[in-house]
């Protein structure tokens, strides 16, 4: 099995969104708004910019072009995965007047206290993402997550088939409400399936790609290399997996999941290091949250698609859950086509000759 160079940790961005104000697509929190962040209506706080390579690269220009094509003015800005830094970052919006404020959060309490001041204020909030348990959000735009788990769940029971198998979770931050969903989506797939056991499962603290290297590298030592199976939560912690998997001549052998559908998910799919993907169409994410903050802007009540309980803050929250999708080898092109990743970036050196063969140009 060929080994490539997309075997390499990198960092991937899984997080929370807030509608408050426009930033720059630097590693920095400074903004970049359409008509200056003083006379912004709407704030924006993306999580950070290494949990995911969503937030810069799709969700950022995504919201900056729906806000601009209504005539409304955003700020949006990156927390930098400090949750001091996002509450600060707040506050601003919050006093230069933003009348919406969406925030994909760090952890729930610092995002309930976020929330909380705005309500004080008069500005309505929307969780974006992530779900602030115990927050005040007046709505909820994110993917049904325990279905992503699911899907996770059913593409590694696809890729391990038959036989009794040793599997291991790496999951997500325990901070992200959004992780815990993901799990006990994959759980209630793959528990029933006696055949397989559960040797490992650990959380890995702010997706942090070199922390589940490591982890995963000690949960491969304790089982003595006999590991038939990874429930990663995403293409993040997927890769950290792999790259200990091919450190030790495995990788390839261990069918490992993901979630992001980024390019270098989708090439350890190509190159048969990991077995699958989930794929969340950003864009409609994107529209639904900007729909409902213009709608806000406007006067309107926005339309929902149902609700989310908040078990914490024991209430329910309007929302829009949109589906996810799962991605394995043959149904790549679905996300080259979607524009959600180019062909251009994922067909590079050995990769070409995948995408050929999979039509993918």
């Amino acid at each position: 099995m060929r080994v490539r160079s997309s075997v390499l940790l990198a960092t991937t961005v899984a997080g929370v969104l807030l509608v408050s104000s426009c930033g720059s697509s630097d590693t920095g929190s400074s903004s970049s708004s359409s008509g200056g962040s003083s006379a912004a209506e709407v704030g924006v706080i993306l999580p950070d910019t290494k949990s995911s390579a969503r937030w810069e690269s799709f969700d950022r220009p995504l919201l900056q072009k729906a806000f601009e094509d209504a005539g409304v003015k955003a700020d949006i800005q990156n927390a930098q995965g400090d949750a001091s830094n996002m509450q600060t970052i707040a506050d601003q919006m919050l006093t230069e007047g933003v009348k919406v404020l969406a925030i994909v959060n760090l952890d729930s309490d610092s995002g309930a206290a976020i929330e909380a001041k705005a309500k004080k204020q008069g500005v309505q909030t929307i969780d974006y993402d992530r779900l602030t348990l115990g927050g005040s959000a007046d709505y909820y735009v994110s993917f049904d997550n325990t279905k992503v788990g699911e899907e996770q769940g059913q593409g590694l029971a696809q890729c391990l088939g038959g036989g009794d198998k040793n599997i291991v979770y790496l999951n997500g931050s325990p901070t992200d409400n959004n992780a815990g969903m993901f799990s006990a989506g994959a759980h209630s797939v793959l528990d029933p399936m006696t055949n397989y056991k559960a040797v490992a499962e650990q959380s890995v603290p702010d997706w942090d790609n070199q922390q589940a290297a490591t982890i995963f590298e000690q949960m491969l030592t304790q089982q003595g290399g006999k590991i038939d199976g990874v429930l990663a939560a995403n293409d993040g912690l997927g890769n950290a997996a792999i790259s200990i998997l091919a450190k030790n001549g495995l990788a390839g052998k261990v069918p490992v999941t993901g979630q992001d559908a980024t390019t270098q998910g989708l090439q350890n799919i190509l190159a048969k290091t990991q077995c699958m993907t989930v794929y969340k169409p950003v864009d409609q994410e994107a529209k639904a949250l900007s729909d409902i903050a213009i709608a806000l802007i406007k006067g309107e009540t926005p339309k929902t698609t149902g609700t989310t309980k908040d078990a914490t803050g024991n209430r329910d929250v309007k929302s829009i859950l949109l589906d996810p999708q799962l991605i394995t080898r043959d149904k790549v092109k679905t996300v080259v086509d979607a524009g959600f990743v180019k062909a251009s970036e994922l067909c590079t050196g050995d990769f070409a000759a995948d995408c050929t063969e999979l039509g993918i140009s």
